[in-house]
């Protein structure tokens, strides 16, 4: 493969600022920038993360008591530093096919449909501009990463999350393309020519993600494809089987079937949430996990899990337009057990009611639950958003702590206090057991990425023996693994110039990061 010459990254923003655009939606964007601020961080340089607007499900609690895309606090983990509602200042958490909550710098602004949030996007461009200010000058090198692709013509107005932004800071762009789906070529090519003149100059290169195979038989490609554009291939990322990192959104199905384990299944609601949940229990030998559509017949299961629900009340009427309340009931008359997370505990009770239209625009609304837990659900304006100490408290379990999180706005009132199973670090308490101890509910996020949690509740669930997998130390492993393949396989030049802008834009002058941290 020839070798096309490298644009200089410093003709930019003087800043080092590098932003990864996707051809398509999960081409590797989200990794490649993990790995990037892995690589950066492993050689001393000081850099954060940032995606000016992201449209996800999975969302996570940052250290300043905020709600940003799952992705980014990732990413935060990737470069070593304290996850920020700065990294990710607009969030879009989809509540119909045509609406959204809107986040604006972790809090939640509104409901918004699609034309209304097109007209607002002039006003989200500030407040993107006003975080991305703060971290460039707490960072100084910044790892930004587009949203879907920056080729979609209808969205090309008003745009923040891709060349719209890339234009407003002057910052390079990298474009991934993921082989595995087929059509490279045609997916970058396409891309490159969709884009204005001042777009594409500021394409610096190409990276072709999750290549299986001899890269020989890729070269005259490559060439191909670098004299066709004029743009660089930076390189070639080998797919990497088993690789485990938290997803942006999308649902990873793939399962594992082991002998004697723990049959777990979960209903994919219409708008599941935080199905990173169960990323653990994905990875525990101990479980075959599957998820499983609403509409599916075969729900045979040990455990089913019902998930979180950014539309709680629609989700619930999804569960019984196709009969779950009669699979639940068979299921625990035959000695199965049933657990609610976040939503899925509301789903339990006997009712759910929205009189304020958290989830409805302004209209009340109210369903009746299963009924298998002794709770009311009221939604409220405010929602809970927490990084939380927890303990188990409920004498049906040993009282082992853990840390779990909080995103919800609802509010669960018990009939009987003594079911609570938690008490948490600020003198609450959490969760509900049913008197059979059966069901079990709980507000709480991340239960089974304690190893220690999860051990106690795989035992309640019927695995004597259960132990938890190490959540963390598996994230770190394919976090080296990633970033060690980038730098195997991206160009060294390309990697230089990266890290030698980076060295340059960092701050020495304590002044400056004092000021930063007042910010």
């Amino acid at each position: 493969m020839s070798q096309t010459p490298l644009i200089p990254l410093n003709r930019f923003t003087e800043n080092a600022t590098l932003m990864i655009q996707g051809c398509t939606s999960d081409a590797g964007k989200s990794v490649m920038v993990a790995a990037l601020c892995r690589i950066l961080a492993n050689r001393g340089v000081k850099n954060a993360p940032f995606k000016p607007q992201n449209m996800a499900l999975n969302s996570a609690v940052t250290e300043d008591g905020g709600e940003i895309g799952r992705a980014q606090a990732l990413q935060a983990i990737a470069a070593r530093v304290p996850s920020h509602t700065d990294m990710n200042p607009i969030l879009l958490k989809p509540n119909s096919d045509t609406g959204a909550q809107v986040i604006v710098h972790g809090k939640a602004l509104s409901n918004m449909q699609a034309v209304e949030y097109h007209d607002y996007k002039t006003v989200a461009m500030n407040a993107v501009l006003e975080s991305y200010k703060r971290l460039n000058t707490r960072y100084g090198t910044i790892m930004v990463e587009g949203a879907g692709s920056p080729a979609e013509i209808n969205l090309r107005s008003k745009d923040i999350a891709n060349m719209g932004f890339a234009e407003k800071i002057d910052c390079p762009v990298v474009i991934v393309a993921d082989i595995d789906r087929g059509g490279v070529f045609a997916h970058l090519v396409g891309t490159l020519k969709l884009l204005s003149e001042t777009e594409q100059k500021r394409v610096v290169g190409f990276i072709i993600n999750r290549f299986r195979g001899d890269k020989s038989l890729l070269d005259s490609g490559l060439d191909w494809l670098e004299k066709e554009t004029g743009k660089p291939v930076l390189g070639v990322i080998p797919y990497l089987p088993n690789l485990f990192l938290d997803a942006e959104d999308a649902i990873n199905s793939s399962q594992k079937s082991h002998d004697d384990a723990l049959n777990i299944i979960v209903p994919v609601l219409p708008r599941i949430s935080n199905h990173t949940d169960f990323d653990a229990l994905r990875l525990n030998p101990n479980v075959n996990l599957k998820f499983v559509s609403i509409e599916e017949s075969d729900r045979a299961a040990d455990l089913v899990i019902l998930p979180g629900s950014k539309s709680v009340i629609q989700d619930m009427q999804s569960l019984l337009d196709n009969e779950w309340d009669i699979t639940l009931n068979k299921h625990l008359r035959y000695g199965g057990k049933v657990l609610g997370i976040c939503g899925g505990y509301q789903m339990l009770g006997h009712s759910i009611n929205d009189p304020l239209g958290i989830e409805n625009n302004g209209i009340a609304n109210q369903i009746q639950g299963l009924g298998l837990l002794n709770i009311n659900t009221t939604l409220n304006e405010y929602k809970q958003l927490k990084n939380t100490k927890a303990k188990f408290t409920h004498p049906m379990f040993e009282s082992v702590s853990f840390t779990a999180y909080e995103i919800h706005c609802g509010e669960s009132s018990l009939q009987n206090s003594e079911q609570s199973i938690f008490s948490l670090g600020d003198n609450r308490s959490d969760g509900c057991l049913s008197n059979d101890h059966a069901i079990l509910g709980t507000y709480l996020h991340g239960l089974f990425d304690s190893q220690n949690a999860c051990q106690q509740l795989l035992k309640w669930a019927g695995i004597d023996q259960a132990t938890g997998v190490d959540l963390q130390a598996q994230r770190e492993h394919n976090l080296e693994r990633i970033a060690l393949a980038l730098e195997e396989n991206l160009r060294p030049d390309f990697i230089q110039q990266l890290f030698d802008a980076s060295s340059s834009s960092q701050f020495n002058d304590s002044e400056s990061e004092m000021t930063a941290q007042a910010q």
